[in-house]
């Protein structure tokens, strides 16, 4: 073989090496699952409504800024089985990015996986302190309303397992730094086995 193609060899192998390494990072359905299916006997007895009056309480009793030694805890989250994944939106926007519907897409994988079928979700949207407190509420609710919906239609993920709620900029994964990327970001959260969400955000057995 000569040189010259031995370089080029070697430059398609280094980038099959790359393309694979990159190929590699994306979210799979199954690392979604594995994560959704450590369920407990331990199940959420807040509405979806009640968690997002959580995010309105904190931000009425400490106001201005997103207060670092104030930010959100809600314990009986914490106890769930959950996964955690940033989607792309349009600045100021409820739109998914292109880019992300392969994510989405990978979301309602799992949810159609015979592991999880039946099981109820919260989504949950987070933001950056980018913007109001309030303004960060209320988009962050769009978001996780339009992952419902795009997990729905056309993922034909079931209505009546799915719940969205936006807790805007109230629980920052990283407080550190309150406008970094990884603070923009939707959370799954499963609720229990057999359990369908009613119109107002309450817990019920799934037909």
């Amino acid at each position: 073989m000569k040189p010259h193609q031995i370089y080029v060899a070697l430059a398609l192998t280094l980038l099959f090496a790359i393309t694979a390494a990159v190929a590699d990072t994306r979210l799979s359905s199954g690392q979604i699952t594995n994560s959704l299916q450590g369920v407990t006997d331990t199940q959420l007895s807040l509405t979806a409504a009640e968690l997002r009056q959580t995010a309105v309480d904190n931000i009425r009793n400490y106001p201005g800024p997103t207060p670092i030694g104030h930010l959100l805890v809600i314990p009986q989250l914490d106890k769930l089985a959950q996964f955690t994944v940033e989607i792309n939106f349009d600045f100021n926007s409820a739109a998914i990015r292109p880019e992300s519907y392969r994510d989405v897409g990978a979301i309602a994988d799992a949810l159609h996986n015979p592991i999880l079928l039946g099981y109820g979700i919260l989504v949950i949207g987070h933001t950056d302190t980018v913007g109001g407190r309030e303004y960060n509420l209320n988009l962050s609710q769009r978001r996780a309303e339009a992952i419902r919906e795009a997990l729905i239609d056309p993922f034909g993920v079931n209505p009546g397992v799915l719940q969205a709620v936006g807790l805007g900029e109230e629980q920052l994964r990283d407080p550190t730094h309150p406008t970094a990327a990884v603070n923009r970001r939707v959370q799954l959260i499963n609720v229990g086995k057999r359990f369908c969400f009613g119109r107002s955000g309450e817990q019920f057995q799934c037909p």
